[in-house]
C-alpha cells in the first residue's frame, strides 16, 4: 500500500487514481468504451424491437442460461424465503426495520402558506425498476424499502439468474421481506433496456435505480431521458481520516473490507501520523491476503490504495472535500466536532464503532451512494430519489393586483408583451 507524504502529492495521487477510469463507464480505454457503448446500444435497440424474445436469446448467449420464464412466480419467491437460513432471515428483518425507520424519518411533507399564496405538493413516481447485481442481498432492502416508503405503487426487481434460471433463495427472501411487487430474472444491460422501454413481460417504469457493472452503467446512461435514473456508479471508495490515536487494525480492516469489492475499488487513509500510516499500510496488505476474495482485495490495496500523510486535520479535510468520496470515516479524537468540515461525501461514519460495513448492511441509510466524485453534486439513494416536488401557487385577489403589475413590468422588459397583457388584464377586469 503506497505511502504518500504531503498535501500536494496527496492531491496528485487522488486525481490520478480516478483519471484512468471513465466516471460514467468505469473502464480504462476510451476506444474500448466506445466499442462497449455501441454494443450496448445495439442490445437496447434489439430489446425495443423484439422484447422478451431478445432477452431470452441474450441471456442464453451471455449467461449460458435458458430462461423458461422471465418473471419469477410469487410462490417461488415465498419458497425462497422459506428455504433461507433462519439466522439470515432474522438478520434481514433487523436490517429492514432499521432501513424502514431511517427512511420514514426523512420523508418530506406537503406544505402550504395561505398568506403568501404558495406551497408544495410531493408525489412519488408511479413505478420504479431496481437492478440488483448477482448475490447482493442487502441491495434489495437498500433500494426497495426507500421506494416503498416514498409511496411508489409498483417496484420491480431485475436480477441475474443462476444456472437453473432463477435467482438464489437469499435474493428471493430479501425480495419477499422488502415487498417487491414483481421479480424478473434478467441481467445487466438487458434488464435496464427492458425496464426503460417495457416488454410483454416486464413493465416500462418511470425510474431505474441500483448499482451494476460496466454494461449496466452504460445502459443507464443511454436510456436516461427516456426514463429517470438514480445515478451512474463507478468503483466503490472509502476514505478514512485518522489521527495518531486511531487503531491501525480497525483502519486496515475497514480498508480491506472495501477493497474486496473490486480490483478497481479505492481504499484511502489520510492521517497526520506517519508511524500510524506505516502500521495501517502493513496491516492492510497482510489482512488482504487472508480473506476469501484475497486476490481482488490485495490487488486493490496494492494498486489503488494509499496512505496519505498530511500535516494536520485541516489538510485532511481539504483532501477529502477535493476528492468527494463515496464513504468517509472519521477515526479521530472527538469526531463529532469535525462533521461540519465535510462538504462532499456520500455517507459519513463517525468513530470506531460506526464502521462502513455497518452502513453496507444495517445502519439504516441506503448503501447506494455516489462515486467517482459525484458526491460533489449528488446524494445517495433515499426517499427523495423516488419523489417529485411540484410547487403550488394560490394567490388571492388582493396580492394578485400588486404581483400582476410586477410580473407585467418584468415581462415588458423581456419583450414578452403577451405575458404582460395576461398579467395586466386581471387588474383591468377587477377594476
Amino acid at each position: 500500500m503506497k505511502i504518500i507524504i504531503g498535501l500536494s502529492q496527496s492531491n496528485l495521487f487522488l486525481e490520478s487514481v480516478r483519471n484512468p477510469i471513465d466516471i460514467n463507464t468505469n473502464t480504462l480505454n476510451s476506444e474500448y468504451t466506445t466499442s462497449l457503448t455501441n454494443s450496448v446500444k445495439k442490445l437496447i435497440d434489439d430489446i425495443k424491437i423484439r422484447g422478451d424474445v431478445a432477452i431470452k436469446e441474450i441471456t442464453f448467449n451471455l449467461d449460458n442460461v435458458k430462461l423458461d420464464n422471465i418473471e419469477i412466480d410469487p410462490n417461488k419467491i415465498l419458497d425462497g424465503f422459506n428455504n433461507t437460513n433462519k439466522n439470515l432471515i432474522d438478520s434481514l428483518h433487523i436490517a429492514a426495520k432499521r432501513i424502514t425507520d431511517y427512511h420514514t424519518k426523512t420523508l418530506p411533507r406537503n406544505w402550504t402558506d395561505e398568506l403568501e399564496g404558495y406551497g408544495q405538493v410531493i408525489n412519488p413516481v408511479d413505478s420504479a425498476g431496481v437492478y440488483i447485481p448477482k448475490n447482493l442481498i442487502s441491495t434489495v432492502l437498500m433500494t426497495v424499502i426507500p421506494a416503498k416508503i416514498a409511496g411508489v405503487k409498483k417496484v420491480y426487481i431485475c436480477t441475474p439468474p443462476d444456472t437453473s434460471g432463477v435467482p438464489s433463495n437469499e435474493i428471493l427472501a430479501a425480495c419477499h421481506i422488502s415487498k417487491a411487487d414483481k421479480v424478473f430474472t434478467v441481467s445487466g444491460a438487458q434488464a435496464i433496456a427492458a425496464l426503460a422501454y417495457g416488454t410483454n413481460t416486464i413493465p416500462k417504469v418511470n425510474l431505474i435505480c441500483g448499482p451494476g457493472g460496466i454494461y449496466t452503467t452504460i445502459a443507464k446512461k443511454l436510456v436516461y431521458g427516456d426514463v429517470g435514473i438514480d445515478g451512474l456508479y463507478g468503483p466503490t471508495e472509502t476514505l478514512i481520516i485518522a489521527d495518531n490515536n486511531a487503531n491501525p487494525i480497525l483502519c486496515a480492516s475497514d480498508l480491506v473490507a472495501q477493497a474486496e469489492h473490486d480490483k478497481l475499488a479505492i481504499p484511502i487513509c489520510v492521517t497526520t501520523s506517519i508511524s500510524l500510516g506505516h502500521s495501517i499500510s502493513q496491516e492492510a496488505v497482510l489482512r488482504s491476503k487472508h480473506i476469501d476474495r484475497n486476490i481482488i482485495a490485495y490487488d486493490s490495496i496494492t494498486n489503488r490504495g494509499a496512505v496519505l500523510v498530511v500535516d494536520n486535520l485541516d489538510q485532511a479535510f481539504e483532501l477529502a472535500n477535493n476528492f468527494g468520496p463515496e464513504h468517509i470515516s472519521l477515526m479521530i479524537s472527538e469526531p463529532t466536532k469535525h462533521i461540519e468540515k465535510i462538504r462532499n461525501a456520500g455517507a459519513i461514519f463517525i468513530g470506531d464503532h460506526s464502521h462502513e460495513v455497518m452502513g453496507d448492511y444495517v445502519a439504516g441509510p441506503s448503501h447506494v451512494m455516489p462515486t467517482s466524485g459525484t458526491a460533489k453534486f449528488n446524494s445517495g439513494l433515499n426517499v427523495n430519489t423516488f419523489l417529485k416536488f411540484s410547487p403550488v401557487v394560490k394567490i388571492n385577489k388582493s396580492t394578485s393586483r400588486t404581483l400582476s403589475s410586477v410580473a407585467a413590468a418584468i415581462a415588458k422588459a423581456e419583450g414578452l408583451t403577451g405575458h404582460a397583457e395576461a398579467a395586466e388584464i386581471r387588474n383591468e377586469i377587477d377594476s
